[in-house]
């Protein structure tokens, strides 16, 4: 490769700062857009509702009866997974 070549290649330090300047520029703008959607979502106007659909209909919910042994299976899966965690 040449000097010639190489200088073809080079690229100069204004136009880096400014592809960077850009490339800020741009992120500024996901990011501010990301937070907006994130606070539209946390004022969601049918949140509330969603959130008692489960609660008029208790006798569609399960229990512990109608799983037996369940809690108790269901217990020795987080001692083993918090013993596992332990040990790595």
């Amino acid at each position: 490769m040449t000097a010639a070549d190489m200088e073809r290649l080079d690229t100069p330090l204004a136009v880096v700062a400014a592809r960077v300047d850009a490339l800020t520029a741009l992120r500024r703008v996901r990011m501010t857009a990301g937070l907006l959607a994130e606070d539209r979502h946390q004022c969601d106007p049918t949140d509330a509702l969603f959130a008692l659909l489960p609660c008029p209909h208790p006798e569609a919910c399960s229990t512990s009866a109608d799983y037996p042994g369940f809690d108790a299976w269901i217990t020795q899966q987080q001692n083993l997974n918090t013993a596992a965690r332990r040990t790595r």
